[in-house]
């Protein structure tokens, strides 16, 4: 009866892990394939591989350049979400003030907003105050899109921390800031990696926002770039694979070394004390 049980939890997790690893594996297999191979059958393994295509996909649209401008985003919209994200945590779980319930409400009922939603006034907003296809505009962007989700985990990250902790820290002489700096910093860093790799992923995954707030090619982020290969080889899909792959490789290298983290930093605020 133990076995079948294991059997039965398995198979599912078998078939879901197939389900996903299989899109990069059949990418990888198109990417490395001719033109004349993919067009006769799309499906079968490549007969040798074809390195070409990555080497057309990095060269042919400034893909190094849409890399750097992904990178430098990425760590500036990262930074700025944790050193916001933890202070408003902090302070919405160990400095109770009037109104601090309700900011709280507020941040999980953005989390129930859609960008569509709100991609009209915003784009508005950044025309009239100039940010619009710069690098601040992005950032900015980034960060008024994805600090809902950072207040929320890092919040319930430090309301699972010892209110005696805090405490001591006062009665010893440190001030809220001293108490952030020197005590919910360090105490919090399982959840600030955690988070800040899932921000780091929303960001570089993203599409839409980064389209709408960086419309010149020079400004692009590699995302956007990717999508553009589409459109120079219209019928060079192992190219555009190619792109796809190039664009995966930092998202999987990510989760392939950093899992545990991950893992740990999730469940780090889910019990208490």
């Amino acid at each position: 009866m133990r076995r079948l049980a294991k059997w039965v939890v398995a198979v599912p997790m078998a078939i879901l892990a197939l389900a996903t690893i299989y899109p990069i594996i059949f990418t990888a297999n198109v990417a490395m394939k001719t033109r004349r191979e993919y067009v006769l059958d799309r499906f079968s393994l490549t007969e040798s591989l074809h390195w070409d295509n990555i080497v057309a996909a990095w060269s042919s649209v400034g893909m190094a350049r849409y890399f750097a401008n992904s990178l430098f985003v990425v760590a500036a919209s990262v930074f700025l979400l944790l050193l916001l994200g933890s202070m408003a945590g902090f302070a919405l779980s160990r400095l109770p003030f009037r109104g601090s319930k309700a900011l709280f409400i507020g941040c999980l009922a953005a989390l129930f907003i859609p960008f569509q939603v709100i991609m009209v006034p915003l784009s508005r907003v950044m025309a009239d105050t100039g940010l619009i296809d710069t690098y601040p505009g992005l950032i900015l962007a980034y960060v008024a899109q994805f600090l809902p989700f950072t207040v929320f985990l890092m919040t319930s990250y430090y309301r699972s921390v010892p209110k005696e902790i805090v405490d001591a820290a006062r009665i010893d002489g440190n001030t809220v800031y001293g108490v952030y700096r020197r005590i919910m910093v360090p105490i919090g860093r399982p959840a600030l990696l955690s988070v800040g790799i899932l921000d780091a992923l929303f960001c570089w995954n993203d599409v839409l926002i980064a389209l709408l707030m960086m419309p010149s090619a020079d400004h692009r982020t590699l995302m956007v770039g990717v999508t553009s290969l589409r459109g120079q080889y219209t019928d060079n899909v192992p190219t555009f694979a190619a792109g796809v792959l190039i664009a995966a490789v930092p998202v999987l290298l990510v989760y392939l070394f950093l899992q545990r983290q991950i893992a740990d930093g999730v469940t780090a605020g889910s019990t208490k004390g």
